[in-house]
């Protein structure tokens, strides 16, 4: 196979971020970038197929090729068009150093917050009149990026926040990648099983793709322990409909229900019900920033986990699955609380191969309502990349959302 001279080939490189240099084109056969960030390399020649190769393993077999080391060093590359007319063959290096300011593992940009109606949500962060979606995911980063654990609620099933950090983290093989922090904690009166106030949120991931620094590209679910349960509900929705201030309140007989129809709901199945206000948390469950009068949702719902042991409504379990869940495992537990990008899945529930990530979305997974402790719903106060070290990974203090049964 000839080797066409350089000259006549344009390779065009970019960084995906914008504090990364372009690359001149056609000028140097070796680049240099950080690790952990994306070398977006696209031929000017077509021709019937093509290979990419990294240190002599084939890598990839499109036109375009997004390079990505987790690890320092001098990486060898080859790219080939296979065409019977036209076949071309070329060889470049890809210098990896070290980011000149060091990465964080946590949390650096909250993109959205767009809660389910919940017992939490305009505390947690607070709302105040005149802020907009905007300010809502601003307050929300404010809270959980970085060490700042504050934590924040997703509401009902659903509820969603979409954050990111200040690189991509590499899908390292055999090994969790990422950590979330939530608010769980086991009781003492079951030695059976694990359980208390486990309120499981679904972890949704992205890799960006299109290299535009937007959380746009297609999320992919990873699959957690209940995943093929045949009691998990996949494109499950519901539909929450803005509560009618107009209409007289309907306590119910344990004095700590104020309002058992509150916020209407509807779900995908047909099934229709309410979400209670409780004498705890007096102020509007319903976003209040959202103009809108109904909030919609899809996603995988998990089989319900919470269990009335004393049978008057006085003491519930929520009791845990066991992994691949947020606020489903107390903090102390790292390896229960951690993820691995290996277990992507597509709609389908096909496996994913995804080189890293770049976006994380974490939902409420369970549609339930457990009498004066109200609706099950997910909080986070931090998530930390497992790859990039930190000399002081402590964990925060928890404070317990729920009234103490």
């Amino acid at each position: 196979m000839k080797k066409i001279p350089f000259p006549f080939l344009i390779m065009l490189a970019t960084s995906c971020t914008d504090d990364m240099p372009t690359v001149n084109l056609g000028i140097d056969d070796n680049y240099l970038i950080a690790r952990m960030q994306k070398l977006e390399l696209t031929s000017a020649l077509t021709g019937a197929e093509y290979r990419w190769k990294v240190n002599g393993t084939i890598v990839a077999d499109t036109r375009r090729y997004i390079f990505l080391a987790a690890e320092e060093g001098l990486y060898n590359l080859e790219f080939d068009i296979i065409d019977p007319a036209t076949p071309f063959h070329f060889e470049f290096t890809v210098d990896v150093m070290h980011e000149e300011v060091e990465y964080s593992p946590y949390i650096a940009r909250v993109y959205d917050y767009c809660p389910a109606p919940g017992q939490f949500i305009n505390e947690m962060p607070k709302y105040e009149p005149g802020d907009d979606a905007a300010t809502m995911a601003q307050k929300a980063e404010e809270c959980i990026s970085g060490k700042n654990d504050i934590m924040i609620s997703l509401g009902g099933f659903g509820g969603y926040v979409t954050f990111g950090f200040d690189h991509t983290i590499v899908n390292v093989k055999d090994r969790k990648d990422f950590r979330i922090w939530g608010n769980s904690f086991y009781e003492l009166t079951d030695n059976s099983r694990k359980g208390g106030s486990a309120e499981p949120g679904i972890v949704m991931v992205s890799y960006d793709e299109n290299c535009n620094g937007l959380p746009d590209d297609t999320f992919y679910e990873l699959a957690g322990s209940a995943y093929t349960s045949p009691d998990t509900r996949h494109v499950y929705s519901i539909s929450y409909h803005k509560p009618d201030n107009r209409r007289p309140p309907t306590p119910d007989s344990s004095g700590f229900i104020s309002d058992t129809g509150y916020i209407p709901w509807i779900d995908s199945e047909g099934t229709e019900g309410y979400m209670p206000k409780n004498i705890f948390h007096t102020q509007s469950y319903w976003p209040l920033w959202i103009d809108a009068d109904e909030l919609s949702f899809t996603g995988t719902c998990l089989p319900p986990n919470a269990v009335d042991t004393s049978g008057n409504g006085r003491y519930y379990i929520l009791y845990c699955f066991d992994w691949g869940y947020v606020d489903n495992h107390p903090n102390d537990y790292e390896d229960l609380n951690s993820f691995d990008i290996g277990w992507a899945v597509d709609n389908k529930g096909a496996h994913v191969e995804l080189p890293g990530i770049d976006f994380v979305r974490v939902y409420t997974g369970i549609n339930q309502y457990c009498g004066w402790i109200g609706e099950t719903s997910t909080e986070l106060c931090r998530a930390a990349d497992l790859h990039v070290a930190d000399s002081d990974i402590s964990l925060p203090e928890i404070p317990l959302l729920h009234p103490k049964h």
